[in-house]
């Protein structure tokens, strides 16, 4: 399940370069801790919603270089991610597109959506299963993701280069445990990277990853956090997704500030604690995916404003 019915990459870039923390001070940590969280922000990807006047949002205020995913939505259908991916990549942003399956009616309409992605130069695509009723043959990603690399080998797929799929750290609300491990053993030869669903607490994000890896799934990590958000709206987003466990996590720990703070949710400590953390994650790390959840002016405004402090912190550090 997606956050796209509330609000779910890019060009490939190196992954972040992890240290082992063991024999460095607390002093060195923090420091290393502080280069790896500037680094995630210096090029995040950024979610937004396929909705009218999205496109000049991410004009007016997002930088160029910043990949924007398009969500998907049972309710509106396919159209509208593919109309806004082609808006923003006319007008020359890394534009990639969430294509679920169960919008998709059969393989000549993926051929079909392929070729217009082609067409303006799109070469990433995000696959998910999607929400609601199928309207046509695909019921899950990895039928969507057969077809795709399908048409790929047969040269029919374009210039496409990428395609991602979604991690969930903390389970799927309807699908269960051992179900998800194994689809995405299952996907990882037809996928090339992961995005995980936002999540609150960087140590289930941790687990994950180190229990993927065990079940033998190499590909790369973008860890997804929602961004600055209204905090009614995040626990009404959060709850539906089936990420109430990290959320009612942050609330106890963080009581009175992060979560409940007057100006709503931020997501520095998740992405501080991760960072913290990310000795242990080895090479699987190379990114940050932040669901925007429409405040997308709010959200680069929060990333410069973080970005800042930190080097302010490096400067006297």
């Amino acid at each position: 399940m997606t956050v796209s019915d509330e609000v779910g990459p890019m060009s490939a870039h190196p992954a972040v370069r992890m240290v082992s923390t063991g024999s460095t001070t607390s002093a060195d940590h923090d420091a290393e801790s502080r280069r790896l969280l500037t680094a995630l922000l210096q090029r995040p990807r950024y979610e937004v919603l396929a909705m009218p006047g999205t496109a000049e949002q991410v004009e007016a205020h997002v930088p160029g270089e910043i990949p924007i995913t398009v969500t998907s939505s049972p309710r509106r259908g396919i159209e509208p991610t593919l109309a806004l991916t082609e808006d923003l990549a006319r007008r020359g942003r890394p534009a990639v597109p969430h294509l679920a399956a169960r919008l998709i009616t059969d393989e000549s309409h993926v051929a079909e959506i392929l070729q217009r992605l082609d067409d303006v130069g799109v070469t990433d695509v995000f696959v998910v299963s999607g929400d609601g009723e199928p309207v046509g043959h695909f019921t899950d990603s990895l039928q969507l993701l057969a077809t795709i690399a399908s048409l790929r080998g047969s040269g029919s797929a374009g210039n496409l280069r990428r395609v991602g799929i979604a991690g969930y750290p903390e389970g799927h609300p309807l699908i269960s445990q051992p179900d998800l491990e194994r689809a995405l053993v299952d996907k990882q030869s037809m996928a090339g990277y992961l995005v995980t669903q936002m999540c609150f607490d960087a140590a289930a994000v941790l687990r994950w990853v180190q229990r993927v890896r065990r079940l033998g799934v190499r590909s790369p990590v973008y860890v997804g956090v929602a961004g600055p958000v209204d905090r009614l709206r995040l626990m009404r987003v959060g709850a539906r997704i089936g990420v109430g466990t990290s959320l009612r996590l942050l609330r106890k720990q963080h009581a009175g500030t992060t979560l409940l703070r007057k100006g709503g949710y931020r997501p520095d400590d998740v992405l501080g604690d991760l960072a913290a953390s990310a000795g242990h994650l080895g090479d699987a790390l190379v990114g940050v995916h932040v669901y925007t959840l429409g405040n997308v002016a709010a959200t680069e405004q929060w990333r410069l404003e973080l970005l800042e402090r930190l080097a302010q912190d490096a400067r006297h550090g």
